[in-house]
């Protein structure tokens, strides 16, 4: 059966690079947990550090955490849907938010559970993801910091996730300048200045890095030790922490082309052959992962003579080429899988999960 790996020495090496990275410029920073898909396994391993506050986007998850660390501080990582209300105030400390009849909600809700209920308002800047608009600012938090049982601790944006927008010294000045504009209008102090995540790190090395900007999200980088910036690995850090191994269900010798007439397969996609593929003969192997569980363009063999040719809902066909490694029927095949791919991996029911060690 296939299984994916966590190599627990190398989170806890990256765990420690970030954080002594945050600590020396007073930097605090929460952890995304959202890329876990509440496995209790992994949750655990990751709770082990030194973890003051976790970001997730799933209830269920953040229940996970909780039972596991109590003492842990959440943030619930998107702006809550009204159905999700009651478990966002009972379960996470913290919300993102941009809606005011959502914090509404909120506050009803937070005066209902006898709880205050913390929020950090999202500012659009210029991704088009989450976001309250520059204009609109003022007059939003005007609206909604005298709510009871609603403690506005930060304002924060989020940059990269959809169209790639990437950070940069001038647009978190612009944030750094709304949070100056809140405290002046309003007399209020606001704790946090969130516009960091793994994509911002890049500018600490830089130092661009506004000096407000006081509070980091970082889920990739912890996990694969990239510069989400530069599309590179950070020096110092670790990589290959999660590790995917499909097994070989079938190897045979096969045409390289199918045989009839063909019409489109499960993904929509019509196959045309090459001319100089009719005579091919290759080793093909099965492997018994598929569309349920990986994202193909975001999951590679390690073994460069080991290619894709194919998947379907749970089976994935390999071309070994001569099959010069000596590949078996039961031997397994090692995936190298970046931060998306994990996230479909991670959500698979049908993949085992184990941490590993660096002895392992």
């Amino acid at each position: 059966m296939a299984y994916v790996t966590l190599n627990s020495d190398k989170l806890s090496a990256n765990y420690d690079f970030l954080d002594k990275l945050f600590k020396k410029r007073g930097i605090e920073w929460s952890v995304v947990t959202k890329m876990m898909c509440g496995n209790k396994e992994f949750l655990t391993e990751l709770l082990k550090l030194d973890i003051k506050q976790i970001c997730d986007s799933r209830i269920s998850n953040i229940k996970t955490i909780k039972n596991i660390r109590p003492d842990i501080q959440a943030i619930y990582i998107k702006p809550p849907a009204k159905k999700a209300i009651p478990g966002v105030v009972k379960f996470a400390d913290i919300s993102m938010n941009t809606e005011i009849s959502t914090i509404k909600l909120l506050s009803k809700e937070a005066v209902k559970q006898n709880k205050k209920h913390k929020i950090v308002i999202m500012l659009e800047m210029g991704e088009l993801r989450e976001g309250v608009l520059h204009e609109n600012f003022i007059n939003f938090y005007e609206k909604v910091f005298s709510l009871e049982n609603i403690e506005i601790i930060g304002i924060g944006t989020n940059l990269n996730c959809l169209y790639g927008v990437l950070p940069s010294h001038d647009k978190l000045i612009q944030l750094s300048i709304y949070k100056q504009l809140i405290e002046a209008k309003f007399n209020k102090k606001i704790k946090y200045l969130s516009g960091g995540s793994s994509v911002t790190i890049p500018l600490i090395f830089q130092d661009l890095l506004p000096k407000g900007i006081n509070h980091f999200r970082v889920g990739e980088t912890l996990y694969h030790g990239t510069d989400v910036y530069n599309d590179s690995v950070i020096e110092g850090m670790e990589v290959d922490l999660f590790q995917l191994y499909a097994q070989i269900i079938e190897l045979k010798q096969k045409p390289g082309i199918p045989i009839g007439e063909l019409g489109t397969n499960l993904e929509g996609e019509s196959f045309e052959p090459e001319p100089d593929m009719s005579s091919n003969i290759s080793c093909r192997a099965i492997l018994d992962v598929g569309l349920l569980d990986i994202d193909r363009n975001h999951s590679n063999p390690k073994d460069p003579d080991v290619k894709i040719v194919g998947i379907s809902s749970d089976v994935t066909v390999v071309d070994l080429g001569n099959n010069e490694n000596n590949y078996k029927t039961g031997d397994f095949i090692e995936f190298k899988v970046d931060y998306t791919g994990l996230l479909k991996i991670l959500n698979s029911k049908y993949i085992d999960k184990y941490v590993i060690t660096n002895q392992e």
